[in-house]
């Protein structure tokens, strides 16, 4: 058996089942995570973590690498040993981090049950990990290719979107989103997907050009938004970001307030959401 084929079995036994949001149960043989478990996690097929736990799966995509990574809640130095192994490069330092660490993973997890959409992005704003509630209002990002699961990319190109904003919060977050994206650049200036994510919105959006050319830089700040769903209607969020974690990561809150019309909402597409997620 290979180190890869072996390394990875041993990490899969060691997640509990409680840690990442699913049940344990009484019938279980071992107490970490199944096969299918983690395929789930990874959004991968078990087929496919089957002929990697018995190294009859050869050249994993270093896509594939960082969703075993979060699933498997590694840190970076088991994440860059799995890498190795694999025989694919670790991600550059001089590159933007996707790694989530498993403290934004655990926050993430105890947000499952609770009607509070939460989300962890990377430097570019680009979706890496997400609950059930966040996947309920904006849709299943683990269907969507990278690009589509970058904010900047989705607000400025795509007509569907879901949120609104007050005239006054739309042009700030719009400000402060492109100004994001150039912070970023300054930080990773050897990040290739940077210059051309930036290619794209240029060509894209004539808004965006025109916020590019200005020299925006900042950060993105609180706003209230306007979530429109199909399932429950209209429901307006307070929506908070975090900035300045591991690899300039970024969490954002979404909730309503205490007791009101729009939290009872929100705690119904909740429900909705773990339903789909489980059928």
């Amino acid at each position: 058996m290979s180190e890869f084929a072996r390394i990875l079995r041993a990490w899969r036994d060691r997640v509990r089942p409680e840690d990442v949001g699913l049940p344990s149960g009484s019938d279980r043989r071992a107490p970490g995570l199944r096969r299918e478990e983690l395929a789930l996690l990874a959004g991968v097929s078990v087929d496919y973590v089957v002929r990697l736990e018995q190294g009859r799966a050869s050249h994993p995509s270093a896509q594939l690498l960082a969703s075993l990574a979060r699933a498997l809640r590694l840190n970076e130095v088991e994440r860059d040993h799995l890498f190795r192994v694999a025989g694919v490069a670790s991600p550059s330092s001089g590159h933007v981090p996707r790694h989530v660490t498993p403290t934004a993973q655990r926050m993430v997890d105890r947000f499952r049950n609770a009607p509070v959409a939460v989300a962890v992005h990377t430097a570019i704003y680009e979706l890496v990990l997400w609950n059930p509630l966040w996947a309920a209002m904006f849709g299943d990002p683990s269907s969507q290719t990278r690009l589509q699961r970058n904010v900047a990319w989705r607000y400025f190109t795509d007509p569907t979107l879901r949120i609104t904003h007050t005239p006054d919060d739309d042009e700030a977050y719009a400000r402060d989103l492109v100004g994001h994206i150039r912070t970023a650049a300054g930080r990773y200036p050897d990040d290739p997907d940077i210059p051309r994510l930036v290619e794209r919105l240029l060509e894209a959006s004539s808004d965006f050009a025109r916020r590019w050319e200005a020299g925006t830089v900042g950060e993105l700040r609180t706003s209230r938004k306007t979530v429109h769903t199909g399932q429950v209607g209209d429901i307006v969020v307070d929506c908070d970001t975090f900035t300045g974690g591991p690899g300039d990561q970024t969490i954002v809150m979404m909730t309503a307030a205490p007791g009101s019309e729009d939290e009872q909402k929100l705690d119904l597409l909740r429900v909705i959401g773990l339903q789909q997620l489980q059928s």
